[in-house]
Parts: C-alpha cells; sequence; structure tokens
C-alpha cells in the first residue's frame, strides 16, 4: 500500500523571513509532499532558492510588490494549474492558485488561498466579499472538475465560536461577523440544503472538525501582541476544505504550534494533513 500523500499549508508572513526564523528546519523534518503556502511576499526565485532543487514551485504574485502572494511547492510537477478566479475586474493576483496533480493514478487537485483580512465599512471590506463571492461560484466548479479537490489557507474567517478564544469580542470585527461566517455556512452545509442564507448548501468537508469535533480549537493564528500565544488566546482561520471523497481519505491531522514564542517563525502554524489515496 503506498504512502499517505502528506499536504502541509501554511501562512509564512514572508517566506525569507521565516526561513531567518527557522522554518527549513520544520520542512526537512516533517516529510511533506505538497506544501502549500500564503503571504509569500518574495519573487519565485526566492522561493525556489530557500526551498532546494528538489522542490517544484508554482507561484502566483500579487500584483503590488511585496504583499500576499500564494504557492504550491511539490515533491512531483503538477499536471496543469490556474490562477483565473473571479470576475474580471477583480484583481485576485497572489490570493487564489490550483494545481492538478496525478498521486499514482488517482488526480488529486490542490488550491493554495489567501483571503483578504477585510476591515470593517473599508474598501478592504468590499473586496473580501468579492472573494467569497467568488469561491461560492468557483467551488461547485472544482468539485464538478475533480471529486478529489482540496482548498488549503489562510482565509481569515473563523466559521463558529469555537474557532476563536474570544469570539464574544469579536462579533462585530472582520473575521469573525455573521455575514462572512455564512459563506462557511454554504461551503460546509449538507449538498442540497437550501436553509443557507446564500443558497444551497455544497457539501464541502473543514477536515479539522473531522478530527477536533466540538471542541474549542485548536488555533492556528495569535496575535503578535502581547501574551496572545501564551495564553492560548488565539483563532483557526487556516483550513484544509475539502470535497467529500478526498476528506474521507484523511488519516491524520496536525497544526504544528510551536513550542514556545521565540521559536515560531510565523503567526501562524502549519495545518498538515495524511490523505490515504
Amino acid at each position: 500500500m503506498p504512502e499517505p500523500l502528506r499536504l502541509a499549508s501554511v501562512n509564512v508572513n514572508g517566506i525569507r523571513a521565516a526561513y531567518r526564523k527557522g522554518m527549513g528546519d520544520w520542512l526537512a523534518a516533517r516529510d511533506v509532499d505538497i506544501l502549500a503556502l500564503q503571504e509569500v511576499r518574495a519573487e519565485t526565485e526566492h522561493i525556489t532558492e530557500l526551498l532546494g532543487p528538489e522542490w517544484h514551485v508554482l507561484h502566483d504574485a500579487a500584483t503590488a510588490k511585496g504583499r500576499a502572494g500564494v504557492a504550491i511547492a511539490s515533491r512531483r510537477a503538477a499536471d496543469i494549474h490556474r490562477v483565473s478566479f473571479g470576475a474580471d475586474d477583480f484583481d485576485s493576483a497572489g490570493r487564489w492558485l490550483e494545481a492538478d496533480f496525478d498521486i499514482d493514478g488517482t488526480l488529486v487537485t490542490v488550491v493554495s488561498t489567501y483571503v483578504h483580512s477585510g476591515s470593517v465599512d473599508t474598501p478592504k471590506q468590499v473586496e473580501k466579499y468579492k472573494f467569497l463571492d467568488a469561491m461560492a461560484e468557483r467551488l461547485p466548479q472544482l468539485a464538478e472538475h475533480n471529486p478529489r479537490t482540496v482548498i488549503v489557507g489562510d482565509l481569515n474567517v473563523g466559521h463558529r465560536t469555537l474557532d476563536i478564544k474570544n469570539w464574544k469580542g469579536n462579533v462585530k470585527n472582520a473575521g469573525f461577523l455573521p455575514e462572512e461566517r455564512a459563506y462557511f455556512d454554504r461551503f460546509l452545509g449538507a449538498e442540497g440544503d437550501a436553509d443557507y442564507n446564500r443558497g444551497a448548501g455544497f457539501g464541502w468537508v473543514d477536515v479539522h472538525r473531522r478530527f477536533h469535533p466540538e471542541v474549542p480549537g485548536p488555533y492556528t493564528w495569535w496575535s503578535q501582541r502581547g501574551k496572545a500565544f501564551d495564553t492560548d488566546t488565539g483563532w483557526r482561520i487556516d483550513y484544509h476544505l475539502a470535497t467529500r471523497d478526498l476528506a474521507e481519505t484523511a488519516v491524520s491531522y496536525a497544526i504544528d504550534r510551536a513550542s514556545a514564542y521565540d521559536t515560531r517563525w510565523s503567526d501562524h502554524a502549519p495545518v498538515v494533513v495524511d490523505y490515504a489515496l
């Protein structure tokens, strides 16, 4: 029986800074097959130099240099990749990257995405809703394209009260607004169920909740300010959202939380899942 496919995703908060702080040591020890990165904030050559020649790198940079940026690095080359996303007048550069992989005869589609953080009553929030609208349009298309698809990355929304330590203090803040969470109700709602504010459910699966049902966290992001990391006052905003067929193959799930504040190489923790295809 072949080894499971190990897929890791992490917002690196700048890959060059992450490597200076120890990301390379983590990656060398983790035996990852496909690595999805967000907020890369670097040129393609920087990524390839840091990861090394054994990795095949796909990268979609942001329009504004030094901002955002998503990448997918893999031990084997992707068959095809796509970056077009959303309406023609919507700038999604550096935020959405799809790749198809032939894994021993099984087609697996991986999407690395970085949703806008948003800010209430500002143009940033408008852009965030445009992105979530584009996701709502693309998810059914992806499921039809390949029943073994996973969207990973920093989605910048805590779906449920279980996903944020201080949820009561954030109900009016971007990242936990009812309007944002309603999108996730639909993404993860039972397929065809029309009880959701924005239409029928899509039937995708939050892989985290298969392994950690109905418990607070575990979290994936902590503010750099104060004692948020030490007190575990975090948010779970990094996801593996999988089609049901792929989610059912998940055999292990881990959030690689740093052992201490001063050993972190990003304000996000990697989310690592093994899929036994």
